[in-house]
């Protein structure tokens, strides 16, 4: 099961989406945009698991696809 995740930048300036734990892939301005985009790759890629943390890059979600 491929692991995504949607997570803060070091400053919360920027929202990461990660592949596994792996560098991350894309940084985008809003959380929300980060989050659709995290859940398309998720959705095209089943089964998969999408994580969503907050600004204290503690986990607040969890999806599974």
């Amino acid at each position: 099961m491929k692991q995504y995740s949607v997570e803060p930048n070091k400053d919360v300036t920027g929202w990461f989406v990660k592949i596994e734990d792996t560098a991350p892939t894309d940084l985008y301005d809003e959380k929300d945009t980060a989050i659709e985009k995290a859940e398309e790759m998720a959705k095209g890629n089943k089964p998969s698991k999408l994580s969503i943390q907050d600004e204290n890059k503690e986990v607040i979600e969890e999806r599974t696809y």
